[in-house]
């Protein structure tokens, strides 16, 4: 008995153990390409007739475009502009579910059954064409990918505030503030946003990946991001034009790079989710 308790601990040792080092590995690379994107200067960004479609070597380790570019700098700077993006448009998206998740919950039943209706309504919807109207109808650009991907994403988010709500609604102190007094806005400011707020985070976490991608998506698709702009879609979109002349390395270095950062930010969030969810505790 004593060597098999011993062997449970020491795999839930190794299995917390494994976790901090994944999560770890995932924001020292999220961490290394904002600080690298900052370090490479503009200088590589202008055209240069001596260097145009130079395959990768030590020089240009992920080659250079048909301008004489290089990919590397490109490729990391437009990661950069895709991140600041999705982090913008996830905060407020995240603030949407947040807003509508609690009022769901203490405002009644009328209120829930209409913010119930919006949210079945928004999730019942595809993604990326309900993006791709929004950027359309406010002129593409940064607040057309911002607008189209921060109103698509907050019903899930939402529906996870709203439960957690629903049910800190039953607890004493929170029964004990009603009978005193309290206005809803005063319970749902210091008692209940700060019992949510981990649910919160992780679900920005979680949101983040899904927001890159689209943005990405919408941009490659030409409803997004103005060609001028060096982000990870417009990259991929003129790589088209050009990849079946060989030049592999215009795509697959800016697509894999924006693959790594999505998983990166995959893991980070459902390694927090397994640290604050006491129930995931064996997982």
């Amino acid at each position: 008995m004593e060597n098999s308790s011993v062997k449970v601990e020491n795999d839930g040792f190794n299995s917390r153990k494994r976790l901090f080092g994944m999560l770890y590995v995932s924001v020292f690379f999220i961490a290394f390409i904002l600080l690298l994107s900052i370090l490479l200067g503009n200088h590589n960004l202008k055209t240069n007739a001596a260097t145009i479609n130079l395959s990768p070597s030590l020089a240009h380790p992920f080659g250079t475009d048909w301008l004489g570019r290089d990919m590397l700098t490109r490729t990391v700077k437009g990661l950069r502009l895709s991140l600041l993006v999705g982090a913008f448009a996830a905060a407020i998206s995240v603030t949407i579910a947040t807003v509508l998740g609690v009022c769901a919950a203490i405002f009644g039943k009328p209120v829930d059954s209409v913010i119930s209706w919006f949210i079945d309504l928004f999730i019942g919807m595809p993604h990326l064409v309900f993006i791709i109207l929004i950027s359309f109808m406010v002129g593409g650009g940064v607040q057309g990918v911002v607008l189209g991907v921060s109103l698509t994403h907050w019903p899930s988010l939402a529906r996870v505030v709203r439960a957690e709500v629903l049910q800190l609604k039953n607890s004493e102190y929170i029964q004990m503030s009603k009978k005193i007094g309290k206005s809803g806005w005063f319970i749902a400011r210091k008692h209940m946003l700060p019992n949510i707020l981990p649910q919160i985070m992780i679900g920005f976490l979680l949101m983040f990946p899904h927001v890159i991608l689209h943005e990405a998506a919408i941009t490659f698709l030409g409803f997004g991001l103005s060609p001028q702009t060096p982000a990870i879609g417009i990259i991929l979109s003129e790589a088209m034009n050009h990849i079946s002349t060989g030049m592999w390395w215009l795509a697959f270095f800016p697509g894999l790079l924006l693959l790594v950062a999505v998983k990166s930010f995959d893991n980070i969030g459902e390694q927090m989710r397994i640290l604050t969810d006491p129930s995931s505790s064996n997982e």
